[in-house]
């Protein structure tokens, strides 16, 4: 087992990636020598599993070497199970309790999923479930109570308050602002993205710490408003006298990545045609200039995020419908999916109906 591959690097002190080229490569690695030793080793019968968070920083040539075995995050559903046949009874003996003294109601653990940890994994939530026993415990040994049931108003005592607050309706209230879908290392997450214009010359400002890819995202939804503007309902001039500024919330935490492309138009279209985005509604995929919507990677991180987060509708690229393959069958029941392959079909699907003028 070789943990973490990922952060393997090499200085003057030498280069472990080399030496895991032969190690890993069933080709050669049954004549393999160690040098400390000095003496040949037959590793072609070995099975070696490495873990990894991310591939970038995996020397090309060694990962060439490895079959990569992806691995979601859980689902909530999941989640609860792990934490009832696992987490608990582990937690309640490490911290000397019995499952006489605590129980965990079933809406209290998912109120601890939901409101306390937003990850792929169960660590945080292990966690979480440390510090109730842990408060529990001590109400025993002072001797407040001998028995306690953990339900959903008592969490917070525990716990402190909510840290994770489902805000999607009131943020989406006014035109101008999109959901997107991101994948990180450590699972999918969500990604508001708003525009807002003001009065200027042909400006264009984008903020929130966004890479390279992000803003030419943006420049090319701007492109495709401006040469669409009559089909689009926006006025041909409409730049000419304004300033365009895109933000992505949560600034501190830089973003990249080719799947932005069709928020940010749905948003920016939003915005200069005054029509909200319908509730409940995320998205993701890129964008050419022409309009065509691109395939991207990470859709059952997304999904997973997505579903979480109270997420009704998704839109994706058409190109992307085999990926569905691999989300769990009550979360495709939970979720309606549209395909699309141009983006104006995208915001037939995700901005409401514009109010006819009395």
């Amino acid at each position: 087992m070789l943990d973490e591959i990922d952060k393997v690097g090499s200085d003057y002190r030498g280069d472990p990636s080399s030496a895991l080229l032969e190690v890993l490569d069933p080709q050669q690695n049954n004549t393999f020598a160690d040098h400390y030793l000095d003496v040949p080793f037959d590793l072609s019968h070995v099975i070696f599993i490495t873990t990894a968070n991310i591939l970038d920083t995996i020397p090309p040539a060694l990962l060439d070497r490895l079959e990569v075995i992806e691995l979601p995050g859980y689902t909530q559903e999941e989640k609860m199970k792990i934490a009832e046949r696992y987490l608990i009874p582990r937690q309640l003996s490490e911290n000397g309790l019995t499952t006489a003294q605590l129980k965990i109601a079933a809406s209290a653990l998912t109120g601890v999923i939901s409101g306390y940890t937003r990850e792929a994994g169960v660590r945080n939530l292990e966690r979480e479930i440390a510090n109730i026993c842990r408060g529990v415990a001590a109400q025993i040994v002072e001797g407040e109570t001998k028995v306690k049931t953990i339900n959903v108003k008592d969490i917070s005592r525990y716990l402190g308050p909510v840290r994770i607050m489902n805000d999607i309706d009131s943020r989406i209230a006014k035109p101008g602002v999109a959901i997107g879908l991101a994948w990180t290392p450590a699972g999918g997450d969500m990604l508001f993205i708003e525009a807002t214009a003001m009065q200027g010359k042909k400006g264009l400002t984008l903020t929130g710490q966004l890479g390279d890819v992000m803003k030419e995202s943006a420049l090319a939804a701007l492109s495709f408003i401006r040469s669409n503007a009559t089909r689009l309902g926006v006025k041909k001039d409409f730049y000419e006298d304004l300033d365009i500024h895109i933000h992505v919330p949560a600034g501190a935490i830089p973003k990249d990545g080719p799947s932005a492309g069709v928020t940010m138009l749905t948003a920016l279209t939003s915005l200069l045609t005054n029509r909200k985005v319908k509730k409940n509604l995320a998205m993701t995929g890129e964008i050419t200039l022409r309009g065509a919507v691109l395939p991207v990677g990470g859709i059952k991180e997304k999904v997973l995020a997505a579903y979480r987060a109270g997420i009704k509708t998704i839109i994706m690229p058409d190109w992307n419908r085999k990926d569905l393959e691999d989300i769990p069958a009550n979360v495709k029941k939970a979720i309606k999916f549209y395909f699309v392959t141009d983006m104006l079909d995208v915001l037939k699907l995700a901005l409401e109906t514009a109010k006819k003028k009395k």
